[in-house]
């Protein structure tokens, strides 16, 4: 099945990247996906949007502010997590129902705090952040990684991501240099108040969250969010988490995405989704 591509703005704020069915969608909700720091939608662009619609989902994957084609780079330290689910909420509204939300690393944090205010039909977490926070990321850099660690702090104060880092930060498996490359234009910056707030300042209330079904899956080699990070993530909700093997932190652009994408397909068709 081909699919219809359409980029669209959310009030002419935030991009909206969306591959809808070129028929009927099979499945009755659509699907939002939230990215990661330092990343935008275009990390969802590239495999797992066209394949999700290619199964006749309508998906659609945004770039939180100051992030990708969205408004706010030139603010970009200035917005904190309670910023980005602002924008999850207005991406939200611009649905016709209410969208099965996927977020990766800091995305999973967000949506996490997107469910102390509302509902989602299911939810899956990708190497998220954990409800306690990085600081278990921080120190398992410093111990295991240091000049990895010092690389990120460059990173959100402004400096440019180098090609070493995204292979060692997201990648297990091999990757082209030319590849690489092509990552390392794309990557960005964080804000440096985001992270804090992911890491002391604005952690979730679990004992506030909504429950909807939820799949929280991470990477056995990932050097950011390890397996025992997820593991916290699902033992907080009280589910299992799934550890894909050889497979670094960026799930849905490593060698073997497709196994993450059809493991998420298969689960929300399990869930009467």
């Amino acid at each position: 099945m081909s699919t219809a591509t359409v980029s669209a703005t959310s009030c002419d704020r935030l991009e909206i990247i969306s591959h809808l069915p070129v028929l009927l969608p099979r499945h009755r909700m659509p699907i939002l996906f939230v990215h990661g720091a330092y990343a935008g939608a275009w990390c969802w662009e590239e495999r797992f949007l066209p394949w999700f619609a290619r199964r006749g989902w309508a998906v659609h994957a945004v770039s939180l502010s100051g992030h990708g084609r969205s408004q706010g780079r030139d603010d970009l330290d200035r917005l904190n997590i309670d910023h980005y689910v602002a924008d999850l909420i207005e991406t939200i509204d611009t649905l016709p129902v209410p969208p099965i939300l996927i977020g990766h690393s800091m995305g999973g944090m967000v949506v996490q705090k997107y469910l102390e205010r509302a509902a989602a039909p299911a939810v899956v977490l990708m190497a998220s952040v954990p409800p306690q926070g990085l600081i278990y990321s921080a120190l398992g850099l410093f111990f295991t990684a240091p000049q990895l660690l010092t690389d990120l702090n460059r990173i959100m104060g402004g400096g440019e991501p180098s090609a070493n880092s995204l292979r060692d930060v997201l990648f297990h498996q091999p990757i082209s240099t030319d590849k690489l490359q092509y990552y390392w234009k794309l990557f960005q910056p964080e804000s440096l108040r985001a992270i804090w707030d992911m890491t002391f300042y604005n952690l979730p209330n679990t004992s506030r969250i909504y429950r909807p079904p939820m799949l929280v899956l991470g990477a056995q080699y990932d050097r950011l969010i390890s397996p025992g990070q997820v593991e916290m993530t699902a033992k907080a909700y009280g589910i299992r988490p799934e550890i894909f093997r050889n497979m670094g932190h960026a799930m849905m652009l490593e060698q073997g995405w497709e196994k993450v994408a059809a493991r998420i397909d298969e689960w929300l068709i399990e869930q009467g989704l």
